[in-house]
Protein backbone atom coordinates (compact mmCIF):
# COMPACT_ATOMS: atom_id res chain seq x y z
CA UNK A 1 0.00 0.00 0.00
CA UNK A 2 2.76 2.39 0.88
CA UNK A 3 5.03 1.63 -2.00
CA UNK A 4 2.03 2.55 -4.30
CA UNK A 5 1.54 5.55 -3.08
CA UNK A 6 5.32 6.66 -3.13
CA UNK A 7 4.97 5.73 -6.70
CA UNK A 8 2.19 7.84 -7.50
CA UNK A 9 4.18 10.71 -5.57
CA UNK A 10 7.09 9.89 -8.13
CA UNK A 11 4.85 10.27 -11.09
CA UNK A 12 2.78 13.55 -9.39
CA UNK A 13 6.31 15.14 -9.05
CA UNK A 14 7.68 13.91 -12.43
CA UNK A 15 4.95 15.45 -14.24
CA UNK A 16 4.76 18.57 -12.12
CA UNK A 17 9.05 19.04 -12.95
CA UNK A 18 8.07 17.91 -16.55
CA UNK A 19 5.28 20.55 -16.68
CA UNK A 20 7.27 23.27 -15.08
CA UNK A 21 10.44 23.27 -17.61
CA UNK A 22 8.55 22.90 -19.90
CA UNK A 23 6.44 26.41 -19.12
CA UNK A 24 10.10 27.60 -18.68
CA UNK A 25 11.69 26.38 -22.25
CA UNK A 26 8.99 27.64 -23.38
CA UNK A 27 9.17 31.04 -21.76
CA UNK A 28 12.53 32.00 -23.11
CA UNK A 29 12.54 30.57 -26.16
CA UNK A 30 9.08 33.48 -26.75
CA UNK A 31 11.41 36.05 -26.87
CA UNK A 32 13.71 34.82 -29.67
CA UNK A 33 12.13 36.27 -32.59
CA UNK A 34 12.02 33.48 -35.73
CA UNK A 35 14.09 34.69 -38.76
CA UNK A 36 11.78 35.19 -41.30
CA UNK A 37 9.04 36.58 -39.08
CA UNK A 38 6.47 33.84 -39.77
CA UNK A 39 3.48 33.86 -36.90
CA UNK A 40 2.65 29.90 -35.66
CA UNK A 41 -0.33 29.55 -37.85
CA UNK A 42 1.53 29.97 -40.98
CA UNK A 43 4.03 27.59 -40.02
CA UNK A 44 1.52 25.14 -39.26
CA UNK A 45 -0.25 25.71 -42.65
CA UNK A 46 2.79 25.43 -44.53
CA UNK A 47 3.94 22.46 -42.66
CA UNK A 48 0.24 20.77 -43.83
CA UNK A 49 1.04 21.90 -46.98
CA UNK A 50 4.81 20.49 -47.44
CA UNK A 51 3.22 17.72 -46.50
CA UNK A 52 0.53 17.09 -48.70
CA UNK A 53 -2.43 17.66 -46.18
CA UNK A 54 -5.39 19.93 -47.43
CA UNK A 55 -8.22 18.74 -45.68
CA UNK A 56 -6.70 20.08 -41.72
CA UNK A 57 -7.57 23.18 -40.32
CA UNK A 58 -5.80 25.60 -38.42
CA UNK A 59 -7.46 27.23 -35.21
CA UNK A 60 -6.71 29.70 -32.51
CA UNK A 61 -7.40 27.40 -28.91
CA UNK A 62 -8.22 29.14 -25.24
CA UNK A 63 -5.46 28.61 -23.37
CA UNK A 64 -1.82 28.72 -22.26
CA UNK A 65 0.21 25.92 -24.01
CA UNK A 66 -3.34 23.99 -24.97
CA UNK A 67 -2.15 23.33 -28.42
CA UNK A 68 -2.63 19.98 -29.67
CA UNK A 69 -3.87 17.86 -32.69
CA UNK A 70 -8.11 16.36 -32.91
CA UNK A 71 -7.82 14.02 -35.30
CA UNK A 72 -11.73 13.70 -34.99
CA UNK A 73 -12.11 17.14 -36.43
CA UNK A 74 -8.59 17.46 -38.24
CA UNK A 75 -7.51 20.51 -36.41
CA UNK A 76 -4.62 21.93 -35.24
CA UNK A 77 -5.38 23.85 -32.51
CA UNK A 78 -2.81 26.58 -31.48
CA UNK A 79 -2.93 28.28 -28.33
CA UNK A 80 -2.93 32.40 -29.27
CA UNK A 81 0.88 32.60 -27.78
CA UNK A 82 1.97 30.00 -30.61
CA UNK A 83 -1.03 31.09 -33.69
CA UNK A 84 -0.12 34.59 -33.46
CA UNK A 85 3.61 34.34 -32.21
CA UNK A 86 6.29 35.09 -34.55
CA UNK A 87 9.07 33.35 -32.30
CA UNK A 88 11.51 30.09 -32.07
CA UNK A 89 9.09 28.66 -29.45
CA UNK A 90 5.85 28.89 -31.30
CA UNK A 91 7.40 27.74 -34.74
CA UNK A 92 8.30 24.73 -33.11
CA UNK A 93 5.10 23.92 -31.22
CA UNK A 94 3.14 24.51 -34.48
CA UNK A 95 5.23 22.19 -36.24
CA UNK A 96 5.04 19.81 -33.83
CA UNK A 97 1.41 19.59 -33.64
CA UNK A 98 1.29 19.87 -37.55
CA UNK A 99 3.70 16.26 -36.63
CA UNK A 100 0.73 14.88 -35.43
CA UNK A 101 -1.29 15.96 -38.23
CA UNK A 102 0.91 13.92 -40.74
CA UNK A 103 1.12 10.93 -38.65
CA UNK A 104 -2.82 10.95 -38.96
CA UNK A 105 -2.23 11.10 -42.75
CA UNK A 106 0.12 8.47 -42.90
CA UNK A 107 -1.61 5.90 -40.19
CA UNK A 108 1.11 5.79 -37.65
CA UNK A 109 0.46 2.99 -36.02
CA UNK A 110 1.29 4.54 -32.22
CA UNK A 111 -1.07 7.19 -32.74
CA UNK A 112 -3.56 4.85 -34.25
CA UNK A 113 -3.44 3.27 -30.96
CA UNK A 114 -2.99 5.86 -28.73
CA UNK A 115 -6.66 7.64 -30.44
CA UNK A 116 -8.33 3.97 -29.32
CA UNK A 117 -8.19 4.26 -25.67
CA UNK A 118 -8.03 8.06 -24.92
CA UNK A 119 -11.52 7.49 -24.10
CA UNK A 120 -10.69 5.38 -21.08
CA UNK A 121 -7.68 7.06 -20.09
CA UNK A 122 -9.58 10.41 -19.81
CA UNK A 123 -12.10 8.39 -17.64
CA UNK A 124 -9.41 6.81 -15.55
CA UNK A 125 -7.08 9.58 -15.19
CA UNK A 126 -10.66 11.37 -13.52
CA UNK A 127 -11.08 9.01 -11.00
CA UNK A 128 -8.48 7.47 -10.08
CA UNK A 129 -6.78 9.67 -7.36
CA UNK A 130 -10.17 9.19 -5.58
CA UNK A 131 -10.24 5.48 -5.92
CA UNK A 132 -7.17 4.91 -4.86
CA UNK A 133 -7.58 7.34 -2.07
CA UNK A 134 -10.84 5.64 -0.80
CA UNK A 135 -8.81 2.19 -1.46
CA UNK A 136 -5.98 3.14 1.27
CA UNK A 137 -9.39 4.38 3.92
CA UNK A 138 -11.44 1.29 2.96
CA UNK A 139 -8.54 -1.09 2.70
CA UNK A 140 -10.20 -3.88 5.49
CA UNK A 141 -13.77 -2.69 4.33
CA UNK A 142 -13.20 -2.60 0.00
CA UNK A 143 -10.32 -4.32 0.03
CA UNK A 144 -11.23 -4.78 -3.84
CA UNK A 145 -11.57 -0.50 -3.83
CA UNK A 146 -7.64 -0.41 -4.25
CA UNK A 147 -7.10 -3.06 -6.83
CA UNK A 148 -9.35 -1.39 -9.48
CA UNK A 149 -7.40 1.66 -8.51
CA UNK A 150 -4.17 0.18 -8.88
CA UNK A 151 -5.78 -1.29 -12.38
CA UNK A 152 -7.02 2.35 -13.74
CA UNK A 153 -2.98 3.37 -12.47
CA UNK A 154 -1.93 1.13 -14.38
CA UNK A 155 -3.97 2.33 -17.27
CA UNK A 156 -2.80 5.52 -17.11
CA UNK A 157 0.91 4.40 -16.87
CA UNK A 158 0.61 2.27 -20.03
CA UNK A 159 -1.10 5.23 -21.85
CA UNK A 160 2.31 7.08 -20.78
CA UNK A 161 4.39 5.00 -22.45
CA UNK A 162 1.86 4.85 -25.85
CA UNK A 163 2.46 8.13 -26.06
CA UNK A 164 6.14 8.61 -26.01
CA UNK A 165 6.57 7.59 -28.86
CA UNK A 166 3.93 9.07 -30.55
CA UNK A 167 5.41 12.48 -28.83
CA UNK A 168 8.79 11.64 -29.85
CA UNK A 169 7.77 10.78 -33.57
CA UNK A 170 6.09 14.56 -34.12
CA UNK A 171 8.79 16.01 -32.15
CA UNK A 172 11.37 14.13 -34.89
CA UNK A 173 9.00 15.37 -37.87
CA UNK A 174 9.16 18.92 -36.78
CA UNK A 175 12.48 19.42 -36.80
CA UNK A 176 13.17 17.82 -39.73
CA UNK A 177 10.88 20.04 -41.40
CA UNK A 178 11.80 23.56 -40.09
CA UNK A 179 15.36 22.16 -40.93
CA UNK A 180 14.73 21.03 -44.48
CA UNK A 181 12.84 24.46 -45.30
CA UNK A 182 14.99 26.87 -43.25
CA UNK A 183 12.57 27.99 -40.97
CA UNK A 184 14.53 26.95 -38.00
CA UNK A 185 18.41 26.40 -38.88
CA UNK A 186 21.43 26.39 -37.04
CA UNK A 187 20.96 27.87 -33.23
CA UNK A 188 17.86 28.30 -33.67
CA UNK A 189 17.20 24.85 -34.99
CA UNK A 190 18.72 23.57 -31.45
CA UNK A 191 16.43 25.75 -29.44
CA UNK A 192 13.41 24.35 -31.03
CA UNK A 193 15.02 20.77 -30.50
CA UNK A 194 15.20 21.93 -26.76
CA UNK A 195 12.21 22.78 -26.26
CA UNK A 196 10.46 20.18 -28.25
CA UNK A 197 12.28 17.69 -26.51
CA UNK A 198 10.44 18.89 -22.77
CA UNK A 199 7.18 18.93 -24.70
CA UNK A 200 7.41 15.18 -25.80
CA UNK A 201 7.64 14.43 -22.58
Amino acid sequence: MSSIFLISLIFVGISLLVSSTLKGKFSEYSQIPLRNGMPGSEVAEKMLRDNGIYDVKVISAEGHLSDHYNPANKTVNLSAEVYSGKSVAAAAVAAHECGHAVQHARAYRWLTMRSAIVPAVQFSSNIVQWILLGGILLINVFPGLLLAGIALFAMTTLFAFITLPVELDASRRALVWLNTTNIATGEQHDKAKDALKWAAL
